[in-house]
């Protein structure tokens, strides 16, 4: 089965490729170090594929956007930070596919939504705090990787969580975006055969679709970081917030 047979398989209208497409782009960007729109990619799938299917497609997406970001911003990496998450991480993950694996597909939708909400009202607390203050003891690391981890598996929206834990460390912008990027790898990597065996949300045809974008992730990441040192956060920011919140209410009614 070539490409073009798989993309028909999957049915797409042209307004679904589109938005394939345009996740494909803002993943890439996402990676490249513009945080916060990464959510945007993940309620695009879900309207597109449905929810808990999307997940297994973007899951390839992530690992080979992630294969460039730990490439270009290695040198910047902060292992410690990594060593201090993994553990909890790989909990949360394994949490995660069991309630998956538990729950139907409403439910999963639902519990993908109040995610989506939860994350949003963390990244607007955060975003209105007049500190950055946040504790920094073995508790918080912890709960902060438990939550990443099951997050990370539920729907692919660990971003927020990871993000918080970062800015909390204070990591300057290039130790951030690489430490999350190698932490992002690793633990995608660990999600895969989940994705495979247990919930069979990674197929040989999710693969070959997953092939039509790696050109179109490319793009984006390197538009991404090109854009990275001139882009101003906090207006863009509170777009992010306020239009993912939207996404993630109509996911949660629809």
């Amino acid at each position: 089965m070539g490409i073009t047979d798989v993309i028909e398989s999957y049915n797409l209208s042209p307004s679904q490729l589109g938005a394939f497409l345009f996740a494909g782009i803002i993943l890439g960007f996402s990676k490249s170090g513009i945080k916060g729109i990464g959510i945007i990619v993940v309620i695009t799938l879900a309207f597109v594929f449905g929810e808990k299917t999307s997940t297994g497609i973007l899951l390839p997406m992530l690992i080979s956007a992630d294969i460039i970001a730990v490439t270009y911003y290695n040198r910047h990496t902060q292992w410690r930070f990594i060593k201090k998450l993994i553990p909890s991480m790989v909990i949360g993950v394994l949490v995660g596919v069991w309630v998956g694996d538990a729950i139907s597909e409403v439910v999963f939708k639902r519990v993908m939504a109040a995610v989506i909400i939860g994350s949003i009202a963390l990244m607007w607390y955060f975003e209105k705090r007049k500190t950055d203050s946040v504790p920094h003891n073995k508790w918080f690391s912890n709960s902060a990787g438990f939550l990443a981890g099951f997050t990370t598996m539920i729907g692919n929206l660990a971003g927020p969580i990871s993000n918080i834990y970062f800015l909390a460390v204070r990591l300057p912008k290039n130790e951030f975006i690489g430490t999350g990027a190698w932490l992002f790898f690793i633990i995608n990597v660990f999600k895969l055969p989940f994705h495979f065996f247990v919930w069979k949300t990674v197929t040989k045809e999710s693969l070959l679709l997953n092939l039509t974008l790696i050109p179109v992730i490319v793009i984006g990441f390197f538009l991404g970081a090109a854009l990275v040192k001139k882009i101003s956060n906090v207006n863009y920011r509170r777009f992010i917030i306020i239009i993912t919140a939207i996404g993630g209410i109509i996911m949660l009614f629809r």
